[in-house]
This record gives C-alpha cells, sequence and structure tokens, in this order.
C-alpha cells in the first residue's frame, strides 16, 4: 500500500522509493546465496534457480577512490566464454545496491556478468556523498575494473545501468572512461544547476527530500554546505559551479565523440529532476538515444520491476543493453527515439524523435477579460498578491503523489477555490475537440514587481465542466536582478506533456506568487502585476501533436 501522503516540508526521514519491499529484496538476496527459496513466490523462486544454475552470487567489497570500500555484489559466469558486463551504481537511498537485486539477476540469467554497488557514503560504502563528483566518478571506474579483474573469460563490452542517483554517476562515467560502451538511466538528470535552480527559482522541496532520504548517509561537508546553501538561498553561483562538475550535460562532447548508446526514462510530472533539464540533454545527444517518458513522478514508473514484477521500462532497459552490448538485432533501434505514454489514457506513442511529437503551435493570448483567446489584447492589469498560497499547487508530496497518478487517480484541483485575488485566472473556451498537447509549451508574460526580486508559479490545468481540473503541466520563474517598480518580460517553457484534452473541457492558466514547492523571492504581502503591453503581448504557445 502506498504510504500516506508526506508534505513536502517534512524532515522525517523516508525513501525515495516508498512502495520497495525491502524485506522481500533482503530475503531475495538470502535465497541467492544459500538457494533456499522457501517462502520465495513462484516466479521469485523460478529466477533464483535460473540464475544459480549458470552464475555464481557473492556479496564483497570494491576498492574505490582514496581506498574507500564499497559495498557491492557480484553475479559471475565460470566459463571462460567471452560476455559482456553490466555495472549498477545504486539509487539515492540507504539500501544501497539492494533495489537492483532482482533485475541484476535477471541480466545474469541471460548471460552477463553483473557488479551492483553502494555509492561511497551510502548504506554498507565507506566514504562520503559526493553527489556524483570525482570520486564517484573514479568508483565506477573501480568498479568496472573490479568486474572485469574477476570474470572467468574476456569481457566483450560493458554497460552502466543505473536508477535516479545511478544513473546520473552512470553518464559521468561513461563521459570519462572510454572502455563503457553504453548506458541506461532511469529517472535521470542532465543538467542538476537546473533542476535545483528552475528559471532561477530553487527547488526547496526537492532539495530536501534528497536531504531526508539522505538521513543515514554520510555527506561529505560539501555536500551538506551546498544543500544547506539552497535552503537558505546563498551563494547561488557556487552551488552552479558545484552541480556543472556534476552534471551529465556538461560532458556531453565525450559522450558525442565516442557515440555512446543512452537509454533514458523519466516522469511527465518529475518533482524532483523535471523533464526539461534532461531534454536538454538527449536532444544534444547524437548517437545512439531513446527516451521513455511516463505517468507518474520519479522513479515510480520503474518501481514494478524493481520488485520483479512485469514493466516496460525495465523489458527496453535489457532490450537496449542486448542490442548495443551482444549485438542482438530486436528491433529496438528501429522503434523510434522516443516512447511518450499519454497522461491520464496510459496510451503509448513512440515517435522517430522529439521534435516530432510537436506538429503545430497554436498561441493563446492573456486577455483582460480572465480568456484565452486568439487575439492580443493590450492595456489590461491582473493583480496578484504575494504570500499566500492557493490551491494551485505542484503536487500534494514529493515523489508519492505520482504512485496516485500511476494508479490512476491524479490529484484534483477545485478551480472555484482559487482565491482571484492571489491568482490570476485565464481560461480558454471549451475544447471542440480532443486537444492533443504533444511537447512544450511556452508561456510569455510581461508584470510590474514593486520591491526587487519577484517569484511566480504558472500552472496549465485540464478544467471539467463542474469546475474540477488536473494539472497538465506547469514551471517557476524567479527574477532577482530588476529594479523595483520595472517591467519585468519572462518567456519561459513550461515542463514537457502528453496530455489529451477531452472535448468539452477548458485550459485554464493560473499564475500564483507561492509554492510549497519552491523557493519564494517576493516580499510578503507585495503584489504583481501582470499585463500585456501592445509591442510584446503575453500569450500561451501550446504544441498539437
Amino acid at each position: 500500500m502506498t504510504p500516506a501522503a508526506r508534505t513536502p516540508f517534512s524532515r522525517t526521514p523516508f525513501s525515495l522509493y516508498p512502495e520497495l519491499d525491502t524485506t522481500a529484496l533482503t530475503a531475495f538476496v538470502t535465497a541467492l546465496e544459500s538457494g533456499d527459496v522457501t517462502g520465495l513466490a513462484p516466479a521469485r523462486a523460478a529466477e533464483i534457480a535460473e540464475v544459480r544454475s549458470v552464475a555464481v552470487f557473492t556479496r564483497g567489497k570494491v576498492t574505490g577512490a582514496d581506498g574507500d570500500l564499497l559495498d557491492a555484489a557480484l553475479w559471475r559466469h565460470t566459463g571462460t566464454q567471452p560476455r559482456p558486463a553490466i555495472i549498477m551504481p545504486s539509487p539515492w537511498t540507504s539500501l544501497g545496491w539492494l533495489p537492483y537485486a532482482v533485475q541484476a539477476s535477471l541480466f545474469a540469467a541471460r548471460g552477463y556478468n553483473v557488479l551492483a554497488y553502494s555509492a561511497r557514503g551510502f548504506g554498507g560504502s565507506e566514504g562520503q556523498v559526493d553527489v556524483a563528483g570525482p570520486l564517484d566518478v573514479a568508483d565506477g571506474s573501480r568498479a568496472l575494473e573490479h568486474l572485469v579483474e574477476r570474470s572467468s573469460g574476456p569481457v566483450t563490452k560493458i554497460g552502466f545501468l543505473g536508477d535516479s542517483y545511478g544513473s546520473g554517476i552512470g553518464q559521468l562515467v561513461a563521459a570519462h572512461d572510454t572502455r563503457v560502451d553504453a548506458v541506461v538511466a532511469l529517472s535521470t538528470w542532465g543538467d542538476l544547476g537546473e533542476a535545483f535552480y528552475e528559471n532561477s527559482t530553487r527547488h526547496i522541496a526537492a532539495v530536501r527530500a534528497l536531504l531526508d532520504a539522505a538521513a543515514k548517509a554520510r555527506l561529505s561537508p560539501q555536500t551538506q554546505s551546498v544543500f544547506d546553501n539552497v535552503l537558505a538561498n546563498r551563494d547561488v553561483q557556487g552551488t552552479l559551479r558545484w552541480a556543472e562538475t556534476r552534471s551529465p550535460f556538461s560532458h556531453i562532447k565525450e559522450l558525442n565523440r565516442r557515440q555512446v548508446p543512452v537509454f533514458f526514462s523519466h516522469a511527465w510530472h518529475e518533482t524532483l529532476f523535471p523533464p526539461n533539464q534532461t531534454l536538454k540533454m538527449f536532444n544534444e545527444l547524437t548517437g545512439p538515444k531513446r527516451l521513455a517518458v511516463s505517468i507518474g513522478d520519479h522513479s515510480g514508473p520503474e518501481m514494478t520491476g524493481m520488485l520483479g514484477l512485469p514493466n516496460r521500462i525495465w523489458t527496453d532497459a535489457h532490450r537496449w543493453l542486448d542490442h548495443h552490448l551482444r549485438d542482438i538485432d530486436n528491433g529496438i533501434g528501429a522503434e523510434g527515439q522516443v516512447l511518450g505514454e499519454v497522461m491520464w489514457s496510459k496510451t503509448l506513442e513512440p515517435r522517430p524523435t522529439w521534435p516530432s511529437l510537436t506538429e503545430r503551435l497554436e498561441r493563446l493570448h492573456l486577455t483582460d477579460d480572465g480568456e484565452l483567446g486568439d487575439e492580443p489584447q493590450a492595456g489590461w492589469t491582473s493583480t496578484v498578491l504575494c504570500g499566500m498560497d492557493t490551491p494551485a499547487t505542484v503536487a500534494d508530496a514529493v515523489v508519492r503523489s505520482g504512485y496516485a497518478e500511476i494508479a490512476g487517480r491524479p490529484k484534483i484541483y477545485r478551480t472555484q477555490d482559487i482565491d482571484r485575488t492571489v491568482a490570476a485566472v485565464w481560461t480558454a473556451d471549451p475544447a471542440g475537440e480532443t486537444t492533443r498537447l504533444r511537447g512544450i509549451p511556452r508561456l510569455r508574460v510581461t508584470y510590474r514587481a514593486a520591491n526587487p526580486g519577484s517569484t511566480f508559479v504558472a500552472y496549465l490545468l485540464d478544467t471539467a465542466p463542474d469546475g474540477t481540473a488536473h494539472i497538465i503541466t506547469h514551471a517557476p520563474y524567479t527574477d532577482l536582478d530588476s529594479p523595483p517598480d520595472s517591467l519585468i518580460s519572462a518567456d519561459i517553457e513550461l515542463q514537457a506533456t502528453a496530455y489529451d484534452v477531452p472535448r468539452g473541457n477548458r485550459l485554464m492558466l493560473v499564475i500564483d506568487a507561492r509554492d510549497p514547492f519552491y523557493g519564494d523571492a517576493n516580499h510578503p504581502r507585495a503584489t504583481l502585476d501582470f499585463t500585456s503591453p501592445e509591442a510584446t503581448p503575453s500569450y500561451l504557445d501550446l504544441p498539437l501533436g
């Protein structure tokens, strides 16, 4: 069962993997070692028998950078025939490599030598959490060497596979170590600085969630300082420099030079690592690449696979590595670069490239009567009072709200409860036919802030005739440089989406000045006056497929 919703600001330790059955995974690993499958489900018992018939499972230690010992598990074939290998750096969890136990076994049963290890500072590994920094990159190469040295026969090709934290480490190791031939990066990031400061807005709920999930980890002083600085709104430039080194996007030339094949998975409504920063990375890759974008939130779409249940993302991860490490012609290379799951119908749509999702743009203008219209209109003002929250929010909880979305229970927004004195609202005409939003909506809006420093959050909602709504996408925006009482022009991308607005429903754009997911640069009780100058009209561009 999904745990009770948790507010973004809770300081109680929690997991980024709330549905992970730790007891079942521990029992699985115990059976791997002993061969005793008593009490396991038949499917898990069969997997244990299969992998033990072809490979030897052992726990051990990898000597990482600076001599730190990293907790690890090895699935090793004893024959001398050449075979590929997979290294799996752990997610951001005190469980270390344990979440990979079932999938690593499935890879081993298919002929791979596999090493899963706990990233430094997590689980049973020594060292301190470096957040995919140079020590983690060095650890990945050491893990690779550890696996190669213990393989009975020649290692043909090598892949890195990681979920969440491990996915970022895997990309960075591949950029620095020429021995890596392919990557699978699940629920990942491309630009960590953009993930922490989207449109200059601090993702404070995401950073707090990362700190909560690392409550049992050993953070390095630098890591603790960076996280504290984001929460306290200090040393933004120092944080961005720290994040640049840890961003795969900063090392994309190395990946492109070697044409490293990379498979990404992501969630449309991701609350930790917003999808656009990963899309930026994806679109700049020139080698073989594939992106699966799904309903849910961070690591949710992959979760059933970690539990050993059927999961299309893990199935494609296997196919990706089979194709690029074992040279199996399984058709995945011809299926297109993008597979999108439409909210909330769960329809799967393959596309040859990311740009092909969007066939045309439709521009709706913000008007003085609260409508999204076809023609620009100048001279109006809509005032938003700062310091007040509204029912328009990103989600009820970081990560965990995504499990309700996957189950077909997305958050219901009651638009009639949105106070128009603390939010600006524009509504389109009812859709005459299904509106297929595919891609990245863009918002241009002009506003006046009486004080230096201002923040707003824009939400695009699908509103039913009874006034209830679901969120389609959103984005925050912060301005820190404009002088008081000046006009500020914000031209921003909302997060990418694949969403069908039913016939008869209305698109609603809501802009307010506060959301608990983000840092707020506004002065309490200040106002933001939104308008639409004749020279630069305010509008919303909708990507239609």
